[in-house]
């Protein structure tokens, strides 16, 4: 295991290992933006059970442990350049699959290893773009990546009206676009200077032990984010807007996080990166306390923008100084621990938000949200103190 270190080298940007990442990064946030509600729609419309749905969903997130537990062994076995480009080589194998078969039990199998892929592409393009870039830039080239993230989220169901739910044409076209990536993942590659370093599952648990304050901002952001994607709309149509009004939010939510990445990046780069961390989080919270007592439709869609600039700020900062304070098979370990994080706050922030909208009003939704965001920024402002 690397341990933690101080001071950063003044290194090169490793540029070529760094727009590999970004572009990867990409295609795996379009493909995941595209197929969550392609899938559900297409099954949907061939009269698949909402159960059934669900589960093969739930195949996604098993895929996504699993890479997570293997990820340690399988970079003993290859290079993180490599193992990248084989994934994004899956990712589209089956996508392709998808596209060419309605077999559910296939479609079950071909979502797993999806999950499996991606999460891998996501794991070790977030170590390589540490290892490749010197602190100085740290931040920003963090919120490029997050840009891209946020981007290719936001694009993936803009497809859906354009490509239909029928006939596998959107797999089709994201699998050949997905191979595309690849094979320029590939060349980028091989000027690249950088690696990243294999990691184990032993350095997996040891930076949950080294990094709390990190795990709790990943977290929180899955918190708050997923609250957002998955909760918000229902909290708008239960509050008397439409459900045209629920579906924008989420396009608001989306876009505007994305431009606004760069710019926390820069900040970053410039101020204190612990106290921007703790800034996003006050926000986010402010935003969601906020939202019941606002009745203005544009003003409620400019606050929700706010608050997905602000808890997606918590992820760039997150990344920004797991690159600043780890090195080594730690990167690598830091960026499993994330998924795992993100997942738990995920479930959490979905799951709690629509229990206390159904247990006590809708009300209850975003202001659980906020309450949660306040408590984080606390404890991370006093842990800052220490």
């Amino acid at each position: 295991m690397t341990s933690k270190t101080v001071e950063v080298g003044d290194i090169a940007p490793d540029w070529p290992a760094i727009i590999a990442v970004v572009l990867g990064v990409t295609a795996f946030s379009v493909a995941q933006g595209l197929t969550y509600p392609l899938i559900s729609l297409s099954l949907e419309g061939r009269g698949v059970s909402a159960a059934t749905i669900g589960l093969n969903a739930m195949g996604f997130a098993a895929g996504l442990a699993a890479a997570t537990l293997l990820l340690g062994r399988l970079t003993k076995l290859a290079s993180a350049d490599k193992l990248i480009i084989a994934s994004l080589c899956g990712c589209s194998l089956c996508l392709a699959t998808l596209a060419s078969t309605s077999a559910l039990p296939v479609w079950f199998i071909a979502r797993f290893a999806l999950g499996f892929f991606v999460s891998m592409v996501f794991m070790l393009g977030e170590a390589w773009l540490n290892t490749a870039c010197p602190d100085r830039l740290r931040g920003r080239v963090s919120g490029l990546y997050g840009a891209g993230m946020c981007g290719g989220f936001a694009a993936g169901p803009l497809a859906i009206p354009l490509l239909g739910t029928s006939g596998g044409l959107g797999f089709a076209l994201l699998a050949i676009y997905i191979a595309l990536v690849a094979f320029l993942t590939g060349l980028l590659t091989m000027g690249a200077r950088t690696r990243p370093e294999p990691s184990s599952t032993r350095d997996l648990f040891a930076f949950f032990r080294h990094a709390p304050i990190l795990i709790l901002m990943v977290l929180m952001f899955g918190f708050a984010d997923i609250a957002a994607i998955s909760a918000m709309p229902v909290y708008f149509v239960k509050t008397g807007h439409s459900q045209a009004f629920a579906a924008l939010s989420v396009t608001v939510l989306a876009v505007p996080t994305a431009l606004a990445q760069p710019f926390v990046g820069v900040l970053l780069d410039k101020l204190p990166r612990r106290r921007v961390a703790i800034s996003a989080a006050a926000l986010a919270a402010t935003g969601y306390l906020a939202i019941p007592w606002v009745t203005s439709p544009p003003l409620l869609l400019a606050l929700f923008a706010l608050i997905g600039a602000a808890s997606f700020a918590l992820y760039t900062a997150a990344l920004t100084m797991l690159g600043e304070q780890y090195r080594g098979s730690m990167l690598v370990a830091g960026s499993a621990a994330f998924s795992l994080a993100y997942a738990a706050g995920s479930a959490a922030g979905s799951g709690a938000t629509g229990f206390l909208m159904a247990l006590i009003n809708p009300t209850a939704g975003p202001l659980g949200v906020g309450l949660v965001l306040v408590v984080f920024t606390l404890i991370f402002a006093i842990a800052g103190r220490r």
